[in-house]
């Protein structure tokens, strides 16, 4: 399929396209899609915050597709610290989102959901048949409930409206130019910063619980898949289909940063769910996908990224 043909003669406005995931999915569009800069839309959280409806009208204003990544977003302190303002202004942007698309007349909207959506005790590895069984997960209750609800936004927009829109249940994300602010950082960056910086790192668990992470350029590749082969009310899962336990994370980051101080597990605290494994057999069958990044490439990037970064400052 000529990636190329579904975009040619379409503006598409990219949500959160100033930030982490959203400059590899311009990038992708640019690059891989041949979409002209001119065509693409980014509204920026200095002058446009789209937790005001009329800035989401603004926005979407003669855009053919959308692509929803805009979010207020943090590690796992983050969400602890600020549940409920987490999930107010999210879930704000959201529904400001869908409805202004909705009203525009949008072809596509693909939105991305975390799979944190996922109940705590789902069957491993996650597929789409579990998505409303349960509840997710404690520690990330409020993006949990968030980026589940996408889901019920999507097919209650479709039955109302027509809107044909698309939820991308991503397992989670890292990769160059994510956050540098230890105090947001998520696992990864988190773990990579406190080998460059730090003589010692203490890693929160006994290092046994698995997880599945995804390359940035891998999720903006999804993403896009979705807009181009999916039609709306559906949700979708993206993984690497690679599980990962903490400590074999570390070893990584250890060996690829030239770690030498200490590493202790601390088991006293909490190391989140024993297990989080995403199927992506759907997304395979439906849409083509597969990761090009392996874990062990994606982290050397990212730690060579950073280094660079902090070299910087």
């Amino acid at each position: 399929m000529d990636n190329s043909n579904y975009w040619a003669g379409k503006r598409v406005l990219v949500t959160g396209g100033a930030g982490f995931l959203g400059s590899y999915v311009v990038e992708n569009l640019i690059a891989e899609r041949g979409v002209s800069r001119d065509d693409i839309v980014i509204p920026r959280s200095s002058n446009c915050d789209l937790r005001q409806f009329s800035n989401c009208e603004s926005a979407v204003r003669g855009c053919d597709v959308v692509i929803h990544l805009a979010a207020i977003t943090g590690g796992i302190s983050f969400s602890r610290a600020n549940p409920a303002s987490q999930y107010y202004d999210s879930t704000l942007i959201d529904l400001n989102m869908v409805q202004a698309a909705s009203r525009a007349g949008v072809k596509k909207l693909v939105a991305i959901g975390n799979v944190f959506a996922y109940a705590s005790d789902a069957p491993i590895p996650l597929t789409e048949e579990s998505l409303f069984n349960g509840l997710p997960t404690d520690a990330h209750r409020g993006v949990g409930w968030m980026k589940r609800n996408l889901a019920l936004v999507a097919d209650l927009y479709h039955r109302q409206f027509g809107l044909s829109m698309v939820v991308v249940y991503s397992a989670n994300g890292y990769g160059p130019r994510d956050s540098t602010d230890r105090n947001h950082a998520h696992v990864i960056p988190a773990t990579i910063m406190k080998c460059l910086l730090d003589k010692e790192l203490v890693v929160w668990g006994d290092g046994t619980p698995s997880r599945d992470f995804l390359f940035a350029s891998d999720i903006a590749e999804g993403l896009l898949l979705a807009a181009e082969r999916l039609e709306g009310p559906r949700f979708v899962n993206i993984a690497s289909e690679s599980e990962i336990t903490v400590r074999q994370l570390v070893d990584h980051v250890v060996r690829f940063s030239g770690f030498e101080g200490s590493v202790t597990f601390d088991a006293s605290k909490a190391g989140g769910d024993a297990r989080r494994s995403v199927s992506a057999a759907k997304a395979r069958e439906l849409m083509g996908f597969s990761p090009r990044i392996s874990m062990a490439d994606g982290l050397e990037k990212t730690v060579a990224w950073y280094r660079q970064q902090l070299k910087a400052k």
